[in-house]
This record gives C-alpha cells, structure tokens and sequence, in this order.
C-alpha cells in the first residue's frame, strides 16, 4: 500500500515540489488549502500535478479542522510547509504572521498528538531564525539564534515547539533549517523571482527598471527542487533531529545581479536598478551561510543545482513566460 503524505502550503513553491517529488516516489499526495473563493493553483499546474493530488479543506488555525483532516486521511509523514512566508510582510502583519507560523504549527502538532502521534512530522524553519550571529562566518546546527524579523520570532517559536512535541511526546519530529532557496515558481514578491521577472521584461523592452532595497545583504541561495528531497530524507530517518539544508556558498545581491543581466547580454546593470527605500528592513539582516555538514554525512544529501544555474533556469522561464503571455 502507498504511504500517505499531507502538504500543507501545497500551493507554494515548496509545497508544488514535494508533491512533485513525493508523486514520483509513489505516494499518495494530500494538499491542506484554506477554503477560499479565488484559489490559486498555479505552481500546480506549471509542474503539472494539478490533478494528482487529493486537495483537503483546513486551516492552520483552527485546531478542530485539523483534527478532522488528520482522522480522515491517518498520514504517515506530514509535512508542515504552510507560513506567511514573506519576511517584509511580518512587520505590517506581525499579528498574523505569528498566528500562522507560530500557532498554527503548535495545533498542528497538537492535532497528530491527539489522533495519530506515530505520523512523522516535517517542520520548514528558516535560517532568518539566526539574524546575524556569526555575521562573518557560517552557520550550523550550534549556532544560536537571534532573530531580526516578526517572521524569523514565529519561525523561531514554530522550531522550539516541534522540538519540545519531540521530547515530551516522543514523537518523530524533524526541523529542516533551511537556507535561501528558490525556483522558477518563486513569488515575485521574494527577490530572486523580482530580479529575474525583471531582467527578462527590461530584455524584451517591457520594462524599464527593477526597484530593490539594500544590495549588499549576502545570502545563501539553493534550488527548491533540490531541498524538497532533503525534507524527505529527514523524515526516512531511524530518529528524529534537525538539519541545516544549504549550498555552504554565499552570494551578494549585486552578484545575483551582475549574473542576470550579463545572463541576458547586458554588462552594465546600473542604469536599470533604483534603489526604493520601501523594500529596505527595519532590522537588517546582512549575511546568511549555512554549513550543511550534517545532512551530508546523516542524510547523504547535497545540492545538484549551482547558484548559476538556478538563476539562468529562473530568467529563461520568465523570458518563455512573457513571450507566451
């Protein structure tokens, strides 16, 4: 028989591919989404697994939904993906971001307590988790934590309690402390995709300029499609513990830059970016490292898909994206 699977944040970037991943490997797929009138599918469709997933209504919020959802399908892994994930927003919606992420993943341990307490749980932490401890070295598993966003705070309070569910309840309960990773279904509203979405409408004439905040923040950028596999991996272990899932290299924005626009045939970027005070943090987070030592040597995993290709596999969707629009 199939092992069973629930998503929640299906519809998300990580959430598309893992059902991707979990679908190849021959499980049967459950997506929690909100029950909402206009909902979006979209990172679905582009992987094409829209209609190989079994979608559930619940809510991250409401315990009782939860409940009945974890009765109806008795999962054997759950994988926890569902946030409000966009750091710029947890300053102007604090109170929701921490309901969501911090909440939200405390009544859902509780949920799997109640009805199924040997389903493995995957939990999605951050590095943001960090801030800037160690600012000019690397992170792992021993480095503390100092939070520097509303978003990073609930994160953080999502990890401490996936670990305390895992050490009162003894219940196989894993954090994957992933760094920066992103994809050619990324949302616009993250960095990475505004850059490439951009290069590619200033290289078909669209556009004119990209608005950014603080070029000099480094970060630690790895493909989606290939972090997905170490969220499994975590959860095919003997026991439960948490992973650092990271490339161990660092780049500037202005890197990222200067490899998009040169991607395209543009050597000289700087006409092109405007740097817009709104997109900058209150409480700045500059570099972010992750050493993955760990996963290597536990998991056996590693990432395949450089910082190059990442960006040149996200500009050539968005440039096929604008010329079939």
């Amino acid at each position: 028989m199939a092992k069973k699977a629930l998503i929640t944040g299906v519809t998300g970037q990580d959430g598309a591919y893992l059902a991707q991943f979990l679908l190849d490997k021959g499980y049967e797929v459950f997506g929690l989404v909100r029950r909402m009138v206009n909902r979006n599918f979209e990172n679905l469709e582009y992987l094409g697994i829209e209609n190989k997933i079994d979608l559930v209504d619940g809510d991250l919020t409401d315990e009782a939904s939860l409940i009945n959802v974890i009765k109806r399908i008795y999962p054997d892994e759950i994988y926890n993906l569902a946030a409000q994930s966009f750091v710029g927003t947890s300053w102007d919606q604090p109170m929701v971001t921490c309901e969501i992420n911090g909440m939200g993943v405390l009544k859902l341990l509780n949920a799997i307590k109640i009805c199924c307490p040997a389903t493995k749980f995957y939990q999605a932490s951050t590095s943001e988790m960090f801030g800037n401890v160690n600012i000019n070295g690397i992170q792992d598993e021993n480095t503390p934590f100092h939070p520097r966003s509303p978003y990073a705070i609930s994160k953080l309070f999502a990890y401490w309690i996936t670990v305390n569910y895992r050490e009162s309840y003894n219940m196989f309960a894993s954090n994957g402390i992933l760094f920066n990773h992103e994809s050619p279904i990324r949302g616009k509203e993250f960095v990475s995709r505004k850059i490439t979405d951009g290069v590619a409408r200033i290289k078909l004439g669209l556009a004119k300029e990209i608005r950014l905040g603080n070029l000099d923040s480094r970060r630690d950028w790895g493909f989606a499609g290939d972090y997905v596999e170490a969220m499994w991996l975590m959860l095919q272990q003997k026991n439960p513990d948490d992973f650092i899932i990271s490339t161990g290299k660092t780049h500037s924005i202005r890197d990222f830059l200067n490899l998009a626009f040169k991607y395209v045939g543009i050597d000289n970027w700087q006409p092109y970016i405007k740097i817009d005070p709104r997109y900058k943090r209150p409480a700045e987070l500059f570099t972010l490292q992750g050493k993955n030592n760990k996963a290597k040597k536990n998991l056996g995993w590693e990432p395949k898909v450089s910082f190059e290709k990442l960006v040149m596999m996200m500009i050539d969707a968005d440039l096929k994206r604008l010329d079939n629009s």
